[in-house]
């Protein structure tokens, strides 16, 4: 069985190693607030009583524009049902 190297706090030394880390740490940072931002759409949808159908719910969870995704999240609270989100 193969050892577990400990790699906290090693400083990468290459400028590739440190550029594709780095833009790997940006696009973990941007997947995770697309999907909050989708989780706050869908929580006040919830909170509001909207049934959310699942065909309505797959196309928030899966949208990573986060400016569209705060947009949901504004409609979301003045809309009468989930199919109107996406107009």
């Amino acid at each position: 069985m193969g050892k577990i190297v400990n790699v906290a706090g090693y400083k990468w030394q290459s400028e590739f190693a440190k550029t594709h880390r780095g833009e790997g740490r940006a696009e973990g940072r941007a997947e995770g607030r697309a999907e909050g931002e989708a989780k706050a759409v869908l929580l006040v949808l919830g909170a509001r009583g909207i049934t959310v159908p699942n065909e309505i719910r797959e196309h928030i969870t899966n949208c990573t524009d986060t400016d569209q995704l705060e947009r949901w999240v504004q409609r979301a609270a003045i809309i009468d049902k989930a199919e109107d989100l996406l107009e």
